[in-house]
């Protein structure tokens, strides 16, 4: 089997439907009689709804509803739902409590969208307000130990005695690192549409990462069977988290449809989605590094805080990072949570692993100063070739690669040992680098792939493409596979009607689906083949299956070519309608796994800082990447653009404010929360390192959505102080802290 279609760049095939407006989003589907939700949020932080005041709202032109919790219908499978306690807890309406700002209170269901937001705006609300918790700082007396979240087991790992190791060790750093409350802010905002097909039967158009994922929450919550209810999520724009699990919104339209027996659409606001669909939560992380003088790790203690809801306990993993990126004998890492009254954080992209590293790669550079060493050098010394955490060779690793290639595209030998070293005029200039990881995952999948009589093929998953290029690259194994062009390959997806497919998220999805297309690709082949070698009409007739290949389409002799026919030709003359084979992707059990799986890769930043203003300006990029096998080097790239970018981000601009008295969002516009714009983003240099990892997968496919985001936030703290001298242990780098900060 060839693989010229496997690795070399391609262009989305789904790119004209979306420049021509044919690729339908979550809110662009119009079901007849559709009418329009709009969102009631209450204006305290914690309480309970006295009383809501809709007389005015409801004589208001075009509304047909307003539910309030007096009214909101109740979820059938509440109870049941609630009593499993890996379920995330969702402010659906069913009673009057308030537990933070900005929680839905109130829905109004109008003949358009203008009209139910100003009913919505008519609409008095009267609670009985509660003493808050607001500030994760003040908190932290009260934190409780941190769980794993949807029934992981809880972040912490020990080995060996890190207080004696502390305690002996020649050189020694300790310092806290804080990163903020950030906002996810895809493009596309959250949608849904839900139709009611009959009383039993339920279709929602949802804009999220995985619409099997959603239907197991969503038909335990409203007491249906899983195939009673559909999720279509065709193409979504972006998510990077936020779009992973089913919120409010969705459960809302559905109760709305079931109240008004019509189909409703809600589409939240650029302000709600600051409010309504989680966050990255704030973090406080304290790093305690042992060295040799000659730098090689004897103690490493990284513990810390991350805000978490009062209703729910998901917590921010930034500690596993720690537990086995470098080799260190004596390792104690744990974490706690605050619940605050906020609404509840969620995955956002690396997490755990992004602000995680942060910290880790921030204490190493640290070190690396105090013991008057090279940065990357001491990272070297203290490379991990085993997995020390479990004791276990990993499935590959390329990361000393990274290493060197990062380096030296980058021209990191000229780089000074000392800070502020050098300038340009008035700029001081500094490198940075950090190590990247993102574990390689994987999740449960099934693929169905059709060969139709016309020679082209159907490919069905219901995996997500979140913007990444997932129908293209599933395009290309399926093809590369059948041996056909790509435009003869139909990629089915985002639809529970389909073969369950993966959450896009984890960096799994590739992974994931892929093994599983080409697998089934391959059953239709044998399938091809075994009935063209019996069949006395073929040209291929008695040869050993071995000594058939496929090529353009067609089933050929390797030692004959002019031996051939088309896959059409065969099933036309065996009166066929199609060929199918269908295959799963299990992944192993993690107390079976005999290698431990990662993607790793290495960030070499530049950044020119204007001392006097105390701005931050980032030259040069270089993301040097191990990430298994490259199924499309034009995608792949695009990810780790778009994964450093989102780290630049977090670095030196994102950051969500709420009011400390209030509780409310602050930042609730992109005018507000400052992603990064062109002017902000360098020349960004992607290296790929080859790397063959047959333990992994079948394909030998790492994930790599993530990990361009893991880590750059350290290499940009430790270019600013490498130029500057000045140490800055709290995102994001902003010019008043550059100013206040000392060398």
């Amino acid at each position: 089997m060839s693989s010229k279609l496997i690795g070399p760049p391609m262009s989305r095939v789904d790119g004209k439907l979306k420049v021509t407006g044919k690729a339908l989003y979550a809110a662009e589907y119009n079901p007849p009689g559709m009418v329009y939700a709009a969102i009631i949020q209450s204006t305290v932080p914690r309480g309970s709804v006295l009383r809501m005041q809709t007389s005015e709202a409801e004589r208001a032109p075009g509304v047909l509803a307003v539910l309030t919790p007096r009214n909101t219908p109740k979820l059938a499978g509440a109870d049941k739902y609630m009593a499993n306690p890996i379920m995330p807890r969702l402010a659906a309406m069913q009673d009057s409590e308030v537990f933070y700002n900005g929680q839905p209170i109130g829905v109004v269901v109008a003949d358009t969208f203008e009209r139910a937001t100003h009913a919505a705006s008519l609409v008095r609300t009267f609670y009985v307000e509660k003493p808050a918790s607001l500030d994760l700082e003040a908190g932290m007396g009260g934190a409780e130990p941190a769980q794993g979240n949807f029934g992981a087991p809880p972040p912490g790992h020990e080995r060996g005695d890190v207080k004696a190791a502390l305690a002996s060790a020649a050189v020694r750093v300790e310092a806290t690192y804080t990163t903020p409350t950030e906002t996810h802010n895809p493009l596309e905002p959250h949608a849904a549409i839900a139709v009611w097909d009959d009383p039993e039967h339920l279709t929602l158009y949802d804009a999220n990462q995985g619409v099997h994922f959603v239907r197991m929450f969503l038909s335990q919550l409203a007491g249906l069977p899983p195939d009673n209810v559909r999720v279509i999520s065709r193409y979504v724009g972006g998510g990077f988290g936020c779009k992973a699990l089913p919120w409010s919104h969705s459960i809302l339209s559905v109760l709305a449809a079931k109240a008004v027996n019509r189909p409703v659409k809600l589409v939240l606001t650029r302000q709600q989605m600051n409010t309504l669909v989680g966050y990255r939560p704030h973090t406080v992380q304290k790093v305690e590094l042992g060295a040799t003088a000659k730098g090689k790790l004897t103690a490493l203690r990284h513990t810390g805080f991350s805000e978490t809801s009062e209703k729910d306990s998901f917590s921010e993993p930034f500690t596993n990072t720690s537990n086995m990126l470098y080799a260190c004998p004596n390792v104690h890492t744990s974490q706690k949570v605050v619940r605050l009254n906020a609404g509840t954080p969620t995955f956002m992209r690396g997490p755990g692993e992004a602000p995680g590293t942060y910290a880790l790669e921030s204490a190493l550079d640290e070190l690396a100063h105090a013991l008057k060493m090279d940065p990357l050098e001491l990272r070297r010394i203290n490379h991990a070739d085993m997995d020390p955490e479990h004791n276990r060779p990993w499935s590959s690793k390329s990361l000393l690669e990274c290493y060197r290639v990062g380096a030296e595209r980058i021209g990191w030998k000229k780089r000074s040992l000392q800070p502020r070293a050098t300038r340009d005029g008035e700029v001081l200039i500094g490198m940075g680098m950090a190590t990247a990881l993102f574990p390689a995952m994987r999740f449960q999948c099934t693929a169905t792939v059709r060969l139709l009589a016309d020679g082209s093929a159907t490919v069905q998953c219901a995996a997500a493409d979140i913007g990444t290029g997932a129908y293209t690259v599933f395009t290309q194994v399926a093809a590369d596979t059948l041996g056909m062009a790509p435009e003869k390959v139909r990629m089915e997806m985002g639809d529970t009607v389909l073969p369950p497919g993966p959450l896009a998220g984890g960096s799994a999805s590739t992974a994931s689906a892929a093994p599983a297309i080409q697998n089934a690709s391959q059953q239709v082949l044998q399938e091809l083949v075994k009935l063209a070698i019996a069949d006395t009409g073929s040209p291929l007739h008695g040869l050993a299956a071995q000594d058939v290949l496929t090529e353009g389409g067609s089933l050929v002799s390797r030692k004959d070519r002019k031996k051939a026919e088309t896959f059409a030709q065969l099933l036309a003359r065996k009166q066929l309608p199609h060929v199918e084979g269908k295959a799963d992707t299990v992944p192993e059990l993690p107390d079976k796994q005999k290698h431990s799986g990662y993607a790793f890769g290495a960030h070499f930043v530049e950044v020119r800082v204007d001392e006097a203003l105390g701005t931050v300006r980032l030259s040069r990029i270089v993301s040097a990447m191990a990430a298994g096998r490259i199924l499309n080097a034009k995608t792949a790239r695009s990810q780790i653009l778009g994964g450093a970018i989102f780290g630049l981000g977090m670095a030196l601009t994102e950051e969500t404010l709420r009011d400390p008295r209030l509780g409310r969002v602050m930042t609730a516009d992109l005018a507000d929360y400052h992603v990064p714009v062109h002017a902000d983003v360098p020349d960004i240099d992607v290296l790929f390192v080859e790397e063959v990892d047959p333990h992994v997968n079948s394909m030998g496919i790492k994930g790599i959505g993530e990990i361009a985001t893991t880590g750059i936030a350290a290499a940009v703290a430790n270019a600013v102080f490498h130029a500057t001298g000045k140490r800055v242990r709290d995102l994001p780098i902003t010019l008043d802290k550059v100013m206040q900060a000392s060398v």
